[in-house]
């Protein structure tokens, strides 16, 4: 059984930047794609970025060039480096995981995280 957690939440003022950490308990952690979703006060959650167990990556079109999502297997983490960061960046962040990365982009993990809180103000 994979367990999720997050950190690395925060305040910042836009234009800064956070690193946002998963860590994930559980031997099967590097065959597993991964996926930072957020979900926002009144919207539906929505898929920021994702990574396969290799290290191909995909992001969301509003944080193409400013987010980058990463994994350290040999610590069984997976990393989301957010820099230049707007107000609409402001919400919850979780991360999810499953053996299938199709799974896992479209909000079908198997294993999510609890979620830590991003709040960027103006």
């Amino acid at each position: 059984q994979v367990q999720l957690v997050e950190s690395g939440g925060g305040l910042v003022q836009a234009g800064g930047s956070l690193r946002l950490s998963c860590a994930a308990s559980g031997r099967t952690f590097s065959r597993r794609a991964m996926a930072w979703f957020r979900q926002a006060p009144g919207k539906e959650r929505e898929l920021v970025a994702a990574i396969t167990w290799s290290g191909l990556t995909d992001y969301a079109n509003s944080v193409k060039g400013r987010f980058n999502i990463s994994r350290d297997n040999a610590k069984n983490t997976v990393y989301l480096q957010m820099n230049s960061l707007k107000p609409e960046d402001t919400a919850v962040y979780i991360c999810a995981a499953d053996p299938s990365y199709s799974a896992v982009c479209a909000g079908r993990g198997d294993v999510w995280g609890q979620g830590t809180q991003v709040t960027v103000s103006s």
